[in-house]
């Protein structure tokens, strides 16, 4: 079974392939800044120095975006100036949540989670689905940027899983790279099709969901280290297109 997609019948040789081409790259890189990178990461605060401002528990900034989320879908978002801070932000990011989400132009997590400027670590993809660059991403931001939550974020309404859908039902052919996309997403349906109840579209999105959080927790990694030392927490979310609210999965 493929480690990044989780389908029985692909070539597991994929995601071994990405992870060796970022190893070879981070090989290439000088020891000097990879060395440089690495205690800048391990080191705690000096002393009489503030920790930095997303030095926080993971249950607390889950809370921070579920409040977010509660004044998004009431239309009642905090006022901001945008402009604001932008000079700060050149020294510095200290986002508290990486949010993998859906490419889809309806979904955008710094709205739907009422989160300002610098506040999120966004990385998007049509399914919201790991692969080897949303992995290195995400790790790039627990490991460096001291991340504590990761989410995956889904959505209702989903093209790439109502694609999926036809490529399993109707025998769709897609062009181009798309049939790699959907072959991540196709065990999702395949588990959505045994629910009795609601819709297939959205029940095959968030098992998408469940899966892609699941892979993050067991797949080899320095996510999967993070969090099952509890210094990250990952979680699943749905966004309902129609209200603004997400609910946890």
């Amino acid at each position: 079974m493929c480690d990044v997609c989780g389908d029985a019948q692909h070539e597991p040789q994929v995601s071994r392939r990405g992870f060796l081409k970022t190893g070879a790259l981070a090989a290439l890189l000088p020891w000097s800044v990879s060395a440089t990178i690495a205690a800048i990461a391990a080191s705690p605060p000096a002393p009489g120095v503030s920790p930095p401002p997303n030095s926080i528990s993971p249950a607390d900034a889950l809370k921070r975006l579920m409040e977010g989320n509660a004044r998004y879908a009431a239309n009642m978002p905090n006022e901001r100036d945008f402009s604001s801070g932008r000079a700060a932000r050149v020294q510095g990011q200290y986002p508290i949540a990486s949010i993998l989400g859906c490419a889809d132009s309806r979904v955008a997590p710094e709205f739907a989670f009422d989160q300002g400027p610098g506040d999120l670590f966004v990385l998007r993809v049509a399914g919201n689905i790991v692969n080897p660059d949303m992995l290195a991403s995400l790790e790039y931001g627990a490991e460096f940027l001291g991340v504590p939550l990761v989410m995956v974020l889904g959505h209702t309404g989903c093209g790439a899983v109502d694609a999926a859908i036809k490529v399993l039902k109707s025998k769709v052919v897609l062009p181009g790279h798309l049939p790699e996309l959907i072959t991540a997403i196709k065990p999702a349906v395949i588990a959505a099709e045994q629910t009795q109840t609601g819709n297939l579209q959205d029940n095959a999105a968030t098992e998408n969901v469940r899966r892609q959080v699941a892979r993050l927790k067991r797949s080899p990694s320095i996510v999967q280290k993070l969090y099952v030392d509890k210094k990250i927490d990952i979680v699943g979310g749905m966004y309902d297109l129609a209200t603004g609210k997400v609910a946890l999965v």
